[in-house]
């Protein structure tokens, strides 16, 4: 967890109108996590095209064929595969845990990292700009994966990440400020509206775009937008 937030500051900061204190007063335990930048790049990588249920299973079967199992409270867990690991996994193997087209990304995404082509230590102390055009350069990695990566996982509290559904909330919320289409978003459209959410929310909005899409998934359940 990012215990060492300062959380009320960046409350403050992101408190721009009356939609997003609203997000905020629906969530106010809601908090961005520190996850290991390695099983966040993976993770991330095999959400693409995929839905929680599945994300999960796949990732699962991943650790279960690759991780080192543990025992807690006498049960048994599987660890997140180190970079060695899945770098040196046959196509096949990854394949057989549901991943399809993405387990050839997995595997080069894994081997990047070992060639420190990917160095998680350099993409946390560089600027966004550099760390995303580092990210987006792996196969499997587009706009919306890198920035999900760098929130979560690489200290880039700026990160505001864009699918369909952000792009709906904010088409429906901030039309006098964003030029939204969600029919298409080319990677020029989305550098565009990344940087108007950063100039509009400031230097933590990944913490305003989090409240926004948990506030309207909530306040929407099934129907969803």
């Amino acid at each position: 967890m990012r215990d060492d937030d300062d959380f009320s500051k960046i409350v403050k900061g992101i408190s721009k109108d009356k939609i997003v204190k609203k997000a905020i007063k629906h969530s106010p335990g809601l908090r961005i996590t520190r996850q290991d930048p390695f099983q966040c790049y993976i993770s991330f990588i095999a959400s693409a095209n995929s839905n929680i249920v599945k994300i999960r299973m796949c990732l699962e079967k991943l650790c279960r064929r690759f991780g080192t199992k543990i025992q807690f409270k006498n049960r048994d867990f599987f660890l997140f595969p180190k970079p060695q690991i899945l770098a040196s996994a046959t196509l096949e193997e990854v394949q057989q845990c549901g991943l399809g087209y993405r387990s050839s990304y997995i595997i080069d995404a894994s081997r990047a990292v070992l060639s420190e082509k990917i160095n998680f230590n350099f993409l946390k102390k560089t600027d966004y700009q550099t760390a995303k055009e580092s990210l987006v350069k792996i196969p499997g990695i587009g706009n919306k994966v890198a920035d999900c990566i760098m929130l979560y996982s690489l200290e880039k509290l700026e990160a505001f990440p864009l699918d369909v559904w952000m792009l709906k909330i904010l088409e429906k919320y901030y039309s006098d400020k964003f030029d939204i289409d969600t029919k298409t978003i080319t990677p020029r459209k989305y550098d565009m509206i990344h940087q108007k959410a950063v100039d509009y929310f400031g230097s933590h909005a990944g913490y305003a775009q989090q409240f926004l899409f948990k506030m309207e998934r909530d306040l929407n359940g099934k129907k969803w937008l």
